[in-house]
């Protein structure tokens, strides 16, 4: 079985060097190329189909966002991290809706860089407790007065669990597992929750189990 392959992509030679020994310290991994912009991840990406990758926000060429969505365009099922030394909310929320499934601070990477690709090599997201603290108050005070309605309290039970393994990371043949379906009604037990709930991604679906108690920030 070959290595857990992962792609790191960022401009600055020191970070990256440090990227590479935490990661090929952890036995199975390997680091299968290295980008130093946005254009060459993407290259390098689509070239060698890695299961993760880390990517700068900000890189030269292409940013990162810009990176993220080709890349996940070409490869939906390549897991992205992005890796930054900014937060913004706004910036955050872009980065979910693009495909990642895992924000990470450089000022955070020794202690959550491991966990997060572990993560994330078995299709899960993952969030630092800052980064989920910054998603929690900008979900909730986005609903702040306004009243919950309509389809948020018309689930049945097994749709809250499909919300739930769905919103947790799990893949359509995960979920049609779980359930006891299979992978074409998993399918389309999913699209008929996105129509019904009038979501149109993962992070969206994410922002919705974590306000509704479905999972736990």
């Amino acid at each position: 079985m070959r290595p857990l392959q992962i792609l790191v992509a960022d401009d600055h030679e020191v970070v990256r060097a440090g990227l590479q020994a935490l990661i090929e310290h952890e036995r199975g991994w390997e680091v299968c190329a290295i980008a130093v912009n946005g254009r060459q991840a993407v290259d390098a990406a689509k070239r060698l189909k890695p299961e993760v990758i880390v990517l700068d926000l900000t890189m030269p060429e292409l940013n990162g966002l810009d990176a993220l969505r080709q890349i996940k365009r070409a490869l939906p099922s390549t897991e992205v991290m992005v890796f930054s030394a900014y937060h913004s909310e706004e910036v955050i929320e872009q980065v979910f809706e693009a495909g990642a499934k895992s924000y990470i601070q450089k000022s955070e990477a020794g202690r959550h860089l491991v966990a997060a690709i572990k993560s994330l090599a078995e299709h899960r997201p993952f969030f630092t407790p800052e980064i989920s603290q910054i998603l929690f108050r900008k979900f909730f005070s986005a609903r702040a007065g306004k009243r919950q309605s309509g389809p948020e309290h018309s689930l049945t039970q097994r749709e809250r669990e499909i919300v739930r393994l769905l919103a947790e990371g799990h893949s359509n043949k995960q979920v049609a597992s779980c359930l006891g379906v299979s992978i074409r009604t998993a399918e389309t037990h999913r699209a008929t929750l996105m129509r019904k709930l009038d979501l149109d991604s993962l992070a969206a679906l994410v922002r919705y189990a974590i306000r509704n108690s479905i999972i736990e920030a």
